[in-house]
């Protein structure tokens, strides 16, 4: 069988250390890959996202893949590919533009941070229900629905202390469950569940962010918000709400780097 050789990055996005945050990998392309194949090299490389980027002088393509599926919106595996571009191929660059099904998103240099531009996503709110708190193992006291349920806790220790069963959590009726409450030591923590795309929990979620961050700047009122996300490698963001778009600020570091081989098209 034929073969060709593609530049492939594993990077963790919202750490300054290795071994924290969230890994992604990038894969490097000329033209776009078949759908199946960059799906099996997504789970080939086993992780909650890969990116595909096709380098360009103004306006970069961007595509991600969980090991089930493509993803409309992914905030790691966008500041993994920026890291990337920056770093190793656009040094004199201060921002990456990409062109993705979502529509543009930018990444600037922010001193030792990466700042990205998302959209805004809001939630609508809507009745808790029975199968919700069956699923999380807990009543929250609010849920909201945007591109995933928002599902809102009265402190810190209670959303660490959740154990959703994955199961009934992917029989609810969203393609991914964030839950939320205030921080302790930050304006507001959370946890990524998104077990029908094969991520059971995401270790950070930048495009969860798009929602939690409009929920915490109306309710606290505030603007520039600092949050955690608490899984096992943890991470940390910056936010900031600006009209109709949501910045998320946070370092990422090169794990690896290689070539993979995958069939010629």
């Amino acid at each position: 069988m034929e073969t060709k050789e593609l530049p492939i990055y594993q990077v963790d996005a919202f750490t300054p250390r290795l071994f924290a945050g969230n890994p992604a990998a990038v894969v490097l392309l000329e033209d776009w890959l078949s759908e199946g194949t960059m799906l099996s090299i997504a789970a080939e490389s086993n992780l909650s996202e890969t990116a595909f980027v096709i380098p360009g002088e103004g306006v970069c393509e961007l595509r991600w893949f969980t090991p089930a599926t493509e993803m409309e919106l992914c905030g790691h595996a966008t500041l993994a590919a920026a890291h990337v571009l920056l770093s190793e191929f656009y040094p004199a660059r201060e921002v990456v533009r990409f062109n993705a099904v979502s529509g543009p998103l930018s990444v600037r240099r922010d001193g030792e941070r990466l700042t990205m531009d998302f959209p805004s996503r809001p939630g609508v709110p809507v009745e808790v229900t029975g199968e919700m708190t069956a699923a999380l193992g807990a009543r929250p006291e609010e849920a909201l629905r945007a591109s995933y349920l928002l599902a809102v806790f009265g402190d810190q220790e209670m959303v660490e202390r959740l154990d959703p069963d994955l199961t009934l959590v992917s029989e609810l009726d969203a393609t991914a469950v964030i839950v939320t409450a205030p921080g302790r030591e930050c304006d507001f923590v959370s946890r990524f569940f998104a077990p029908s795309l094969g991520i059971p929990e995401d270790p950070v979620t930048g495009s969860a962010h798009c929602t939690l961050v409009p929920y915490w700047s109306r309710r606290l009122g505030l603007r520039r918000l600092n949050a955690r996300q608490l899984s096992r490698r943890g991470g940390e963001l910056m936010c900031e709400l600006k009209g109709g778009r949501v910045e998320m600020s946070g370092c990422a570091v090169t794990y690896m780097k290689g070539v993979i081989r995958v069939p010629e098209s």
